[in-house]
């Protein structure tokens, strides 16, 4: 079979690594790549949200099935162009990718549904936003209703960051013209709960924990992700039951039942609080960094997996027990500015998995190409171990504009671990 991978970051160099182990796949595309996926795969100068010229990539190619990345592509539509032209692709369409792309339709839909999350109220208006927050306790939790690179959500101390926030979203439009999301304030350990889903079919994953601050200790400011690990010894098995049954379950009833059925990854961004698990966000993708630290441990045929939710046929999955952990390398300056073009030596030097996040190919060099640059997956029977060699590893990589976290998984096994 031939297949095509929509996207050019750390999840679809995964996704890619993911394929090449399954002896149903003959030729691998990914448009529009990056340096380290094109090691795996053919890469294809086509942007991941032009639908209509990666159709005609596809039917020109014969391609089996196609697999999408990023939420922007799911956005502009491209399942919904696909299943128009009768071709094989995993992803929701555009109107079940609302889940994503709207945080107000997730919230409403969560509230009509009785699905745990936290109390929320949606503002178009500056001013009536801003009165809102100022009369309301401290954290604010501000989130833009729209697409945002991971970046659209500010967790406001004071009223002066609130309102900076508020400017920011409602006002100079830094994400675009929208609306702002103010939610309650939870408090507890975060994790990633993705589940592969066909309507009402839902099949969970392994859990895996994203870290969003950019410097050790959870400080400095959010970012796309700094690092992820799977398994969590603080989320039991009651937990993740629970978080099936009442929350990825129902919610996956609920798209079906409101017209609008989901297919692929729906991904929830859970917390464990003190009154139970709720929900922070949900994805209607893989999530990333998640991504590159579950799939290494999944045992099933991935094409398989693909088809089945595609075609609404029934899947199996079964994963490694082994623990992973990764750690991203990023440019210096990320989340805000950064330089391109630093060049990046040592990568073969690596003994355990890297995969590239932004990075772009020049003649025989490798050189940065985004805010964050590689992704450094150690594998091992515990997370410490797992841990111990990705930062090995780390240490074998050599570029003077990258800088990276150490802590990663310091929940599991610093936090938690003092705590039992």
């Amino acid at each position: 079979m031939k297949v095509l991978v929509i996207g050019s970051g750390g999840r679809e160099h995964a996704i890619v690594d993911a394929l090449t182990r399954s002896p149903q796949v003959g030729k691998i595309f990914c448009a529009p790549g990056n340096a380290g996926i094109a090691r795996q795969a053919e890469c294809v100068a086509i942007g991941e949200t032009d639908t209509e010229r990666l159709r005609d990539f596809a039917l020109e190619q014969g391609i089996g099935l196609t697999v999408v990345g990023p939420e922007v592509a799911l956005a502009a539509g491209v399942v919904d162009t696909f299943r128009a032209a009768g071709l094989r692709i995993f992803g929701p369409t555009k109107a079940a990718a609302r889940i994503e792309s709207s945080k107000e339709f997730a919230k409403e839909l969560m509230a009509k549904y009785a699905v745990p999350t936290a109390g929320f109220r949606a503002f178009t208006d500056y001013a009536a936003a801003r009165d809102y927050v100022a009369g309301r306790p401290f954290p604010a939790v501000l989130k833009y209703d729209g697409l945002a690179a991971g970046k659209g959500v500010v967790i406001a101390q004071t009223m002066e960051e609130a309102d900076a926030a508020l400017r920011d979203m409602l006002l100079d439009d830094r994400f675009g013209a929208g609306k702002v999301v103010v939610e309650d304030f939870l408090e507890g350990p975060e994790f990633s709960f993705m589940c592969f889903v066909s309507d009402r079919r839902v099949w969970p994953m392994v859990l895996a924990q994203d870290h969003k601050r950019a410097y050790d200790g959870d400080r400095g400011p959010n970012t796309g992700g700094m690092g992820a690990y799977s398994p969590l010894p603080f989320i039991t098995p009651e937990d993740e039951k629970f978080a099936l049954e009442h929350i990825l379950q129902p919610v996956a009833d609920a798209l079906a039942a409101e017209g609008c059925p989901f297919r692929g990854v729906l991904y929830g961004g859970l917390m464990k609080t003190a009154q139970g698990i709720k929900v922070i966000e949900f994805n209607a993708r893989f999530g990333d960094p998640e991504t590159e630290v579950v799939l290494p441990r999944l045992k099933s045929d991935i094409v398989d997996i693909f088809c089945a939710v595609a075609e609404g046929r029934d899947a199996r999955l079964e994963w490694h027990d082994f623990a992973t952990l990764g750690i991203v390398l990023a440019s210096e300056g990320y989340p805000g500015a950064y330089e391109k073009g630093h060049e990046i030596k040592g990568l073969d030097a690596v003994s355990g998995s890297v995969y590239h996040m932004g990075t772009k190919a020049d003649g025989g060099r490798v050189l940065t190409a985004g805010g964050r640059v590689l992704f450094v997956v150690g594998r091992g029977a515990t997370l410490a171990e797992a841990r111990e060699k990705a930062l090995a590893d780390v240490a074998r990589i050599d570029c003077d504009n990258l800088f990276h976290r150490t802590d990663i998984g310091h929940w599991a096994l610093d936090d938690f671990a003092g705590h039992k």
